[in-house]
């Protein structure tokens, strides 16, 4: 039986780089060599730095191929499906999605529509609440910011404390709580060092939960995941260093509530019309349910969650892998 090519699309030029190295690593290392051939396309150009949280400069990923490869090279670089390994911008964001679409290559994940909008904070929250389904009080600031009329704001239509984010950025990079308001400025110039538009959340007591969803248009939600970071804040260094979060599956919630989380979460998939996977963060507080993010690229690395309900609903990586390719050749 001749083997598929899988071209995993990692590292790229966002913050998140590092993440996506791992996940590209971990996933070429569980794919099936029997049924696919798999090879790396660090998306980043070669021999150029690239910035990764804590500054240390990072250069193209060993025994990977170069994005121009796949764009103009010979056929032993043209893959039968691309495995999207890409975190952040110029990875999540529609925009390789677009380049994989123009070369006529399927590929694992979400489409263009739906990658542009889980980017957006902004738009994933517009669209979910016109679905009826809950997400936290907001208010939107773009640069330059009136830092006193903001404040004001804030404090009157949120309460303190105030959850800030960049508007375009994934794992929690740039996301800072202020608790108070002597704190509020620094928040909002934290998030402004990664985006011009920000997103400005109520704080919303609870527990932290997440859902993965995998599928096209029938989708299968997966086991919740109760997220308990040891440092009280899920940020950057409590998702990816392991021990530093308790991650319990299945989520010790009350039978219909943990329903419930995993009905929003294929609600948010069909939503945003994510095909393949996506993974739904959530808080569930005196409020009810309230949605905080939809991932349509979640990690793949050692501490990453999608791997960890996938297994505890009886899928082992490898057959994860595969489910996601055959999703990726499923015609629209």
């Amino acid at each position: 039986m001749k083997r598929l090519k899988v071209a995993v699309l990692m590292g790229g030029k966002s913050t998140e780089r590092e993440v996506s190295l791992s996940t590209g690593r971990m996933i070429l290392g569980a794919i099936d060599s029997c049924k696919y051939h798999a090879f790396a396309v660090d998306t980043g150009t070669f021999g150029e730095a690239v910035p990764a949280p804590g500054g240390k400069p990072i250069r193209m990923a060993e025994g990977a191929v170069d994005l121009s490869a796949v764009i103009s090279g010979g056929p032993e670089y043209r893959p039968d499906v691309a495995f999207i390994a890409l975190h952040g911008r110029f990875g999540e964001d529609g925009t390789i999605q677009g380049l994989m679409e123009l070369l006529g290559i399927p590929y694992v994940g979400s489409g263009v529509l739906a990658s542009a909008l889980a980017m957006d904070k902004i738009m994933t929250n517009r669209v979910l609440a016109c679905r009826g389904i809950r997400v936290p009080k907001n208010l939107v600031a773009r640069a330059p910011v009136n830092m006193d009329a903001l404040k004001s704001a804030a404090k009157q239509e949120l309460g303190f404390p105030v959850v800030v984010k960049p508007n375009r950025q994934g794992s929690t990079i740039g996301l800072g709580i202020a608790k108070t308001e002597e704190y509020f400025e620094r928040a909002v110039e934290a998030a402004l060092a990664h985006d011009g538009e920000l997103l400005l959340e109520e704080f919303i007591k609870g527990c932290e939960v997440t859902c993965p969803v995998l599928g096209n248009g029938t989708c299968q939600a997966l086991p919740v995941i109760e997220i308990i970071p040891a440092s009280g804040f899920y940020d950057y260094h409590a998702k990816y260093t392991p021990g530093a979060t308790e991650e319990i599956v299945p989520a010790r919630l009350p039978k219909d509530i943990y329903t419930k989380v995993q009905e929003i979460a294929k609600e948010c998939h069909a939503a945003l019309s994510c095909r393949g996977m996506s993974r739904t963060d959530m808080i569930v507080g005196e409020g009810g349910v309230t949605v905080l993010e939809v991932n349509t690229i979640p990690g793949m690395t050692p501490t990453s969650l999608l791997p960890r309900a996938a297994e505890a609903a009886g899928i082992k990586f490898p057959n994860l892998i595969d489910r996601l390719i055959q999703y990726a050749l499923e015609k629209e």
